[in-house]
């Protein structure tokens, strides 16, 4: 059943749009009209433009130029809305409601227009008969791990069970996603304005004070003469600065985007003072989460782990994830080559190694998890506590170093007069 995006006016005459599924225009118009409301046009959900927008014509042929783009594939449908719904399924299941009904009323309730347009697809993909895992796989909107919980939920007879694990799992993500875009938001703005504020004094105030050093007879201070000599490079080279920022971070990223480029990188993260010590228990903390709750669901662990290292960003994790999988499939337990690869922390290799022995290995990785999680936490709210400072410091030795270098000279020519 196809999707369609209509606009019009309700019996009070007020304009009114939404997304509905229906077999047809015309069954849609009729609907529409029985419930007071006035359809002025109609549109095929992600053909918009196709469908006719008049009641019973035909779309008009349209040119090349004048076709529309579309640009739904830009669309992006955020961690915090996507687990807000899993969780909606989940309560509606375990009601015992049916899966299309319950599809029906979650694309009621939900108020993102890209993801209503994906969940009523789904929708009318379920109800032709294809199962909700394949359904879902679909739309770029579901990852992996999202698709294959689903499918093992489906296989198992526990959906209802694993959509609910899916909610929390994409609840954590979105905590852990606002901790970091929190913590970086403040000193980012800052970072900005401070260099907004810098370029502003060297190409406009800098050059009109030190105007008056250009025909002194007096040796000005090194200081001086650096401020002198970043403030002329500033404004009548600011534009090949530009192009040079501008081709060091195409470069930088294509580098970091070869095999060769991003395994280096990656290494030299995690080397990097504090900060690689928060990105190793944030992969940690993921490799842990993903797989407990993967785990948990049914999935086998050799599967889970293919998984998991697509979760992981870093390729050095990722490669000991990797590593571990094969011995795995030799016969070892999990636990050694994790512990070999020399990129897990000793506490987490030993509750895995706890969770073998015990049968308990999911319970195990969730307290891990746990654990991880709550350490992210805190250390990024120490980070931004001591980053801040320095920011303002960095900023205020910055402009104590122009002002300085101004100063010294003007009171060397004040002694002179004396």
């Amino acid at each position: 059943m196809p999707v369609f995006e209509y606009k019009g006016f309700d019996a009070g005459g007020k304009a009114i749009k939404g997304l509905r599924d229906a077999d047809s225009i015309k069954a849609l118009r009729a609907a529409l009209k029985k419930e007071g409301v006035l359809a002025t046009e109609v549109n095929e959900s992600g053909n918009k433009g196709k469908a006719t927008g008049k009641k019973g014509e035909a779309p008009a042929k349209r040119g090349i130029l004048d076709r529309e783009v579309d640009l739904s594939f830009l669309a992006r449908v955020s961690t915090e809305d996507l687990a807000l719904a899993t969780r909606q399924l989940a309560t509606l299941l375990q009601a015992g409601v049916p899966m299309v009904d319950s599809f029906t009323a979650l694309i009621d309730q939900t108020e993102d227009k890209t993801l209503k347009r994906i969940l009523s697809q789904v929708k009318t993909e379920v109800n032709e008969g294809i199962s909700l895992g394949d359904a879902l796989a679909k739309h770029r909107a579901f990852d992996h791990i999202y698709v294959n919980m689903v499918r093992a939920g489906e296989s198992s007879g526990t959906l209802d069970v694993v959509l609910e694990r899916l909610a929390d799992f994409k609840e954590g993500q979105a905590k852990i996603q606002g901790e970091i875009t929190g913590a970086l938001m403040y000193p980012m703005i800052m970072v900005f304005v401070g260099f907004i504020n810098i370029g502003i004094l060297f190409t406009v105030v800098v050059p009109r004070i030190t105007r008056i050093f250009e025909h002194a007879k007096v040796q000005l201070p090194l200081q001086t003469r650096i401020l002198m000599f970043a403030s002329s490079a500033v404004k009548d080279w600011w534009w090949l600065m530009i192009i040079v920022a501008v081709a060091a971070v195409f470069f930088f990223r294509r580098w970091k985007a070869s095999e060769k480029g991003r395994a280096q990188w990656d290494s030299l993260i995690l080397k990097v003072p504090i900060f690689g010590g928060v990105m190793r228990m944030i992969a940690v903390s993921r490799f842990a989460r993903t797989l407990s709750t993967l785990l948990s669901s049914g999935v086998s662990l050799l599967v889970a782990l293919d998984i998991v290292k697509n979760v992981v960003d870093n390729t050095r994790i990722k490669k000991a994830i990797e590593v571990a999988r094969d011995a795995i499939r030799e016969g070892e337990d999990i636990s050694a080559p994790l512990k070999r690869s020399g990129e897990f922390p000793p506490m987490v290799t030993h509750m895995v190694a706890i969770g073998e022995k015990s049968g308990q290995l999911e319970q195990m990785l969730g307290r891990v998890a746990i654990a991880y999680e709550q350490r992210v936490d805190v250390r990024l709210k120490s980070l931004m506590s001591l980053l801040s400072p320095l920011l303002i410091l960095a900023m205020g030795g910055a402009v104590g170093f122009i002002v300085f270098s101004i100063l010294t000279p003007i009171l060397q020519m004040n002694t002179l007069v004396k």
